[in-house]
C-alpha cells in the first residue's frame, strides 16, 4: 500500500466574490503520476494556485505527508516540496540558462542526492549547449525543459506540471514526455495537467476529471481508457 503524500479535501476557492472550487477532492500517492483533466475554465489551475498559496482557499484542507499547508506562504510551501512548473513556463528572461537554474536552487528537504545543474542538463542536453543564452532567446520547448529543470533545482518531493506540453511541437513533447518518464521511474511523485490523453494514459498512474470545481470522475489509467462515454462528456473527446 503506497503512502498518501499530498491529500487535498473539500476545497473552495474564490476570486472576488466568484467561486471558482467547489469542494475540490483528490489525493497523490508517494511515487505515482496523477492527472487533472479536463476541459479550459474547470478549475484545474486554480486548484494548482490553491495547493501553492498563490491564492488561498476559503475552506478545505491541503495536507502534505500529514502536515497542513493551507494558507501558508508560497515559499514555505515550496521549501516544504512542492515545485511547480507554471502555465506559461515564466523562467526569467534576463538571466541565462544557467543563471535560471541557479536561481532556484535549493536543498531544504535535505536530500542525499539533490538534483545539480549537471543533472538538469544530463535530463536535458539541448539546455547544456544553450546554458548561456538568455531565457526570452530559447524556443517555447527550450523555455518548458528549463522550466521544469528549474522547478527540480527546489528538490521537491512532488513537482507540479500546469500544461506541461501545451504548444510545443511534437518532437519536443516527445522530449518531454519521456523526462518525464525518467522521473516517475526515479521514484518522484508527480501531479500533471495536460489535455495530450494519449501521453497521459501510458505516464500516469491515476487520473481526476474536474468538471466546475469538483472531481467528477476518478480512475486508472486502464479504467479511463474504457469509459468512452466519460471521455466524451468530459474531455470533449
Amino acid at each position: 500500500m503506497l503512502q498518501v503524500m499530498l491529500q487535498v479535501k473539500g476545497l473552495q476557492t474564490f476570486y472576488g466574490k466568484s467561486q471558482a472550487l467547489f469542494g475540490m477532492s483528490f489525493d497523490v500517492e508517494a511515487g505515482q503520476v496523477v492527472t487533472l483533466l479536463g476541459r479550459n475554465g474547470m478549475g484545474k489551475t486554480t486548484t494548482v494556485n490553491s495547493l501553492m498559496g498563490i491564492i488561498k482557499p476559503s475552506k478545505g484542507s491541503i495536507l502534505l505527508d500529514d502536515i497542513q499547508i493551507l494558507g501558508q506562504p508560497s515559499f514555505k510551501i515550496a521549501n516544504k516540496g512542492l515545485g511547480l512548473v507554471p502555465e506559461g513556463r515564466q523562467v526569467f528572461p534576463n538571466l541565462s540558462v544557467r543563471e535560471n537554474l541557479i536561481a532556484t536552487a535549493s536543498n531544504h528537504l535535505g536530500l542525499k542526492q539533490p538534483w545539480t545543474i549537471e543533472r538538469v542538463y544530463e535530463l536535458f542536453p539541448e539546455l547544456l549547449s544553450r546554458s548561456t543564452s538568455m531565457g526570452n532567446l530559447l524556443s517555447g520547448g527550450e523555455q518548458q525543459m528549463l522550466a521544469i529543470g528549474r522547478a527540480l533545482m527546489t528538490n521537491p518531493k512532488l513537482l507540479i506540471l500546469d500544461e506541461a506540453t501545451e504548444g510545443l511541437a511534437p518532437l519536443i513533447r516527445e522530449k518531454i514526455w519521456q523526462a518525464l518518464g525518467h522521473l516517475r521511474d526515479s521514484g518522484l511523485s508527480i501531479l500533471l495537467i495536460d489535455k495530450n490523453l494519449k501521453d497521459l494514459l501510458k505516464l500516469a498512474d491515476r487520473h481526476f476529471i474536474v468538471e466546475k470545481g469538483l472531481v467528477v470522475w476518478s480512475g486508472t489509467s486502464d479504467d479511463l481508457r474504457k469509459a468512452v462515454k466519460v471521455q466524451q462528456d468530459h474531455l470533449g473527446l
